[in-house]
């Protein structure tokens, strides 16, 4: 098993393996064999350049100047944007930076396709709002879309959870994420990381526990 969340060494920032705990992924046989994978011209390409992003930018540029400077390095100026129609408004903000700098960019919401969720077996239980038309969110038709359109680099803004992953495996361009969606904190999912020791304790650990404090790993 693995638990680097809870490992207090860091070995693997500092480089001494020697003191990583006996169950960090650094120490088994097969783990510089992830080299190989870089050697791929285009791994190899994303890599460095996010690299040089974060060396370059660090505790400075905002997230959406990251991804500007990250597809500018990369050579590329046709953007995809995949947004989920909750957050229309801010879509509509970032399409208008992003083509101000220069990008050209295609923007596909999660309802495109119009097609009822009782076409994947959901009822009106399901619905938000049961006996009306409610379109499916799409994120398939969302990643070809983007793919018919040509766009080198996608940008992933307040997708639902689970639609997010079926838009990434869905994309034929890199995708790289601006925001995700958390409806009741402001698409800031952090904010009850947070507050998980304090006012969110009792929503987020069970009531018969206290919120635990791990271990050192390894120990």
């Amino acid at each position: 098993m693995y638990t680097c969340a809870e490992c207090a060494k860091e070995s693997c920032v500092t480089g001494d393996l020697g003191s990583s705990p006996l169950n960090c992924p650094s120490r088994e046989p097969d783990a510089a064999a992830a080299l190989s994978a870089y050697r791929d011209d285009v791994a190899g390409e994303l890599a460095r350049t996010a690299a040089r992003v974060e060396a370059g930018g660090y505790c400075r540029l905002t997230r959406i100047e990251e991804i500007m400077d990250f597809a500018r390095r990369c050579g590329h100026s046709h953007l995809g944007l995949a947004f989920c129609v909750g957050l229309h408004h801010e879509a509509a903000v970032v399409s208008r930076i992003l083509r101000a700098n220069g990008f050209t960019v295609d923007s596909v919401a999660c309802k495109n396709g119009a097609l009822p969720k009782e076409e994947i077996g959901l009822t009106d239980q399901d619905k938000l709002d049961p006996g009306e038309f409610e379109s499916m969110c799409n994120p398939i038709g969302q990643g070809r879309a983007l793919a018919r359109a040509g766009t080198e680099l996608n940008v992933m803004l307040g997708l639902c959870v689970g639609h997010d992953s079926l838009f990434m495996m869905n994309s034929e361009a890199p995708v790289t994420v601006l925001a995700v969606k958390d409806r009741v904190l402001g698409h800031n999912p952090l904010a009850a990381v947070y507050l998980a020791d304090g006012y969110y304790c009792d929503k987020l650990f069970p009531q018969d526990t206290a919120s635990p404090v791990a271990p050192d790993a390894g120990d």
